[in-house]
């Protein structure tokens, strides 16, 4: 009978190997739609690291131009399927002079892997191959599924999750089969902290837009006409500031925003350093700049306007970007043109639609001078929320637990993977579960993105743990 001390050790062999596959995956700049030659390298590289593990995984062209993997290897007799999910798309480096090291070379420091995609996501695809290694290697007796072990597997490898999953909904609107599955095991979260087991419970949708702002035919001299000419740099920062209240927190007109966390929570102490904000600089809290609370419990979450409520519970806008002129290209100008993009993150609970819609018609009150605005309104992604009563999130939460030897925590994540909500409605009926390897010194999409490799090889030793676990599961009898 394979242990979870057997299952460790298996794991554990396989540091080099796991540095190795990984070194491979973050070589390609796997970013969808800038660099579709590097994607197609990217997915070639992780079908045939599956295959090397006996999982095939078909490719599979969808209709964003990605391309999604595919594998199935059918159960035993009344025995379940697991679906693992994952994807191997990437954020753009940014600037890679700012990087300490070549963002696309993996590169080890004090501990940790440094790559882009180290964490996000492909860290979680090396886990995968850490656990069908080990299971391979570990389980002798034929019956049926994989290796033996009797459990069926669905493989599920994306490639355009950082730009919507356009392509993978597409593929299980029309044809849910190739997702059905007993449980889901989306591997693309991360513990609260290193070390801590956490399964992530919630996850905020999206309902961005781009706003332009048009005041003149083209931009005047700012000495021959500043001071009278409608500058629509100026009128876009009056409207993004409109967005927020005094203290920063949002205040769209009609969207409600007093929603509260009842889990774990998260004490600003803990955020501040997590985040990396400067000393002296306030969060949206009602915590002051040192941490503690306006009611005084020092680094807690009370007040109002908690971490958790936040992050997890309450919509959330941000500006990820705009078009304006850059500093070394300056020029004495009054811009007739400015544009922005605007993340709006919608929690669980509230239609990503009707979000949209509020900040739409926001905006649309709220543009100064009478310039012109235009709103390009962006793909929306629904939040989710997970069942956490049934068997598999129990055995999992049990595993996790077991790989970590400390106690299993529940958790939010204020990021949107919009398959959740897609495959729930395909399969209502199949357990899905989020957790993974990105905790918060991973800098998922910034500068010196990293992993911890020992958070790749315990939540792989948890993820082996509960499919040796799940495969006693009797499916038929079930029903």
């Amino acid at each position: 009978m394979v242990s979870s001390s057997d299952i460790r050790t298996a794991v554990y062999a396989q540091r080099n190997d796991l540095f190795n596959h990984l070194s491979t995956f973050v070589s390609f700049p796997s970013v969808h739609g800038d660099d579709m030659v590097a994607c197609k390298g990217a997915a070639d590289a992780v079908q045939a690291a599956f295959a090397a593990e006996g999982v095939e995984l078909e490719a599979i062209d969808t209709i964003d131009g990605s391309i999604t993997l595919a594998g199935y290897v059918p159960p035993g007799d009344g025995k379940p399927t697991v679906l693992l999910y994952s994807h191997y798309d990437v954020q753009p480096s940014g600037d890679e002079s700012a990087w300490t090291s070549n963002p696309w070379t993996l590169t080890e420091r004090d501990g940790r892997w440094y790559a882009r995609g180290a964490a996000d996501c492909k860290g979680n695809i090396v886990v995968h191959l850490a656990v069908l290694r080990a299971l391979r290697e570990l389980v002798g007796a034929d019956a049926g599924g994989f290796a033996g072990t009797g459990i069926g597997l669905r493989i599920i490898v994306e490639g355009s999750e950082e730009r919507g999953s356009a392509g993978l909904e597409n593929l299980i609107a029309t044809q849910p089969e190739r997702f059905a599955a007993d449980a889901t095991l989306i591997v693309d979260t991360g513990n609260v902290a290193v070390g801590e087991p956490t399964l992530n419970t919630v996850l905020r949708g999206a309902a961005d837009v781009i706003v332009s702002i048009d005041t003149m035919s083209s931009a005047v001299h700012s000495g021959a006409y500043g001071g009278a000419a409608p500058d629509a740099l100026a009128a876009l920062i009056r409207l993004l500031d409109s967005l927020r209240d005094e203290h920063g927190r949002i205040a769209i007109d009609g969207l409600d925003s007093d929603q509260k966390w009842t889990g774990r929570e998260y004490p600003e102490a803990d955020f501040r350093a997590d985040a990396g904000v400067l000393d002296g600089v306030e969060t949206y809290t009602d915590a002051d700049v040192n941490g503690a609370d306006v009611n005084g419990a020092d680094g807690a979450a009370g007040g109002e306007h908690a971490v958790a409520d936040l992050l997890w519970t309450r919509p959330a806008v941000t500006v990820t970007g705009m078009d304006v002129i850059p500093l070394a290209k300056a020029i004495n100008a009054v811009q007739g043109h400015a544009a922005a993009q605007i993340n709006l993150r919608v929690p669980p609970g509230m239609d990503p639609k009707h979000a949209q819609d509020k900040l739409v018609a926001h905006l649309e009150k709220h543009v100064p001078w009478g310039a012109k605005l235009s709103i390009e309104r962006d793909t929306l992604a629904s939040p989710f929320s997970a069942n956490t009563d049934g068997e598999a999130f129990t055995l999992l939460r049990d595993a996790l637990t077991e790989a970590y030897g400390t106690d299993t925590v529940l958790s939010g994540e204020g990021g949107s993977i919009p398959l959740c909500t897609a495959l729930t409605t395909a399969n209502p009926e199949t357990e899905l579960m989020l957790f993974g390897i990105e905790e918060p010194l991973c800098q998922i999409h910034a500068i010196d993105e990293s992993v911890n490799p020992q958070e790749i090889m315990d939540i792989a030793t948890a993820e082996a743990i509960f499919i040796m676990k799940y495969s006693k599961k009797d499916v038929a009898s079930a029903k």
